[in-house]
């Protein structure tokens, strides 16, 4: 339940992520859902894998996130000679001092940019998997938390295969969320000519949010309410992709945590203090595909994750407002509230 100094910060979070987001999106011409997503991810405390074709912007949507926030950021060119150290540091022995002393890796900043992540070999992948997980490192026998915010953006090519090592699924299943950039609309391809032509727009990208504001909107979005019809909704989609003929894997219970955090944000992020089933709907294919792995038949008809999720989205009932409590009840009942007699929006099937 939310209090009012609560609703005061998720009124704050609106006001800062229209900022953050109207600067992204002055580099990014035409993806204001991709846009949107990834400020979703950055509010729910996740991390994006960003997979497309190259060419279409995915770095430039890494960096013009990291630039529009006042916040140390640290970009890693995934090779194949990338030793696990480079990201994550290594112990040094100071002749002076005797001793050993620790110099951080570039995993020490709130906003890490893995460019090309498949590029390296699998160990190096590894070394991020603490870091992501529970945003520390642990160095001969050392640990070292990481700051706050922290949020590692990696960038992927799917259709060059030469050179690249899949990324392991303990790797993709702490990604919050994939995204695709897609090929721009003529129109915004034809814009981006003007931005773009003469000199990069990253070049005049100024903050518009600092850290500490960050800080303060994710610890907003912890304070939505989510009804126990919505959080068994998201049970059932997930419980859904484990035992699915199409699927060889499903999604963990990691997963159905991301969505549930997922859904906080993208209600907060629409001004309300509770979620809908439309938010876990919404998210749930970026959420969740890139976790799944078909079978080998599902693969020959061409099956994909996506379609096995879309599917499921189908079938299971989606829950009504008279549920339980109702699943935006504790917004209403509460008088005041900027959502106090709002109507709720239909929920819809997909």
């Amino acid at each position: 339940m939310t209090t009012y100094d609560d609703r005061a910060s998720l009124t704050d979070l609106t006001t800062t992520a229209e900022r953050v987001r109207r600067s992204v999106e002055g580099v990014i011409e035409g993806k204001p859902e991709v846009v949107r997503l990834s400020l979703t991810v950055l509010l729910a405390e996740g991390h994006l894998l960003i997979e497309d074709v190259p060419g279409v912007g995915k770095t430039m949507l890494a960096k013009a996130l990291a630039r529009s926030i006042d916040c140390s950021v640290r970009r890693i060119q995934f090779t194949p000679d990338l030793l696990p150290s480079d990201i994550t540091g290594v112990s040094i022995y100071d002749q002076q001092r005797r001793d050993f002393e620790f110099k951080p890796g570039a995993i020490f900043a709130q906003i890490v940019i893995g460019d090309e992540i498949n590029r390296a070999s699998p160990k190096t992948q590894s070394a991020l998997l603490e870091s992501m997980e529970e945003r520390q490192v642990t160095i001969d026998g050392q640990t070292y938390e990481l700051p706050s915010p922290f949020m590692v953006v990696a960038t992927q090519n799917p259709v060059e295969m030469e050179g690249t090592y899949p990324l392991p699924e303990a790797q993709r299943d702490r990604f919050m969320a994939r995204v695709s950039m897609g090929y721009p609309t003529p129109e915004a391809e034809f814009k981006m000519l003007d931005v773009h032509g003469a000199v990069s727009p990253l070049d005049d990208l100024q903050p518009v949010a600092h850290a500490h504001d960050i800080v303060k909107l994710i610890d907003a979005v912890r304070t939505v309410h989510v009804a126990d019809s919505v959080r068994r909704y998201a049970v059932e989609l997930v419980a859904a992709t484990r035992n699915h003929p199409d699927l060889r894997l499903g999604a963990s219970p990691r997963a159905t945590l991301h969505l549930l955090r997922a859904a906080k944000a993208s209600s907060a992020l629409s001004g309300r203090d509770y979620a809908l089933p439309d938010d876990v709907q919404s998210l749930a294919v970026p959420v969740l595909a890139h976790r799944l792995l078909p079978t080998a038949q599902a693969q020959l008809n061409r099956r994909t994750a996506e379609q096995v999720v879309l599917e499921i989205l189908q079938r299971i009932p989606v829950p009504t407002s008279g549920d339980d409590s109702g699943y935006g009840g504790a917004a209403r009942q509460v008088p005041g509230s900027p959502l106090y007699d709002q109507q709720r929006p239909g929920v819809r099937r997909l």
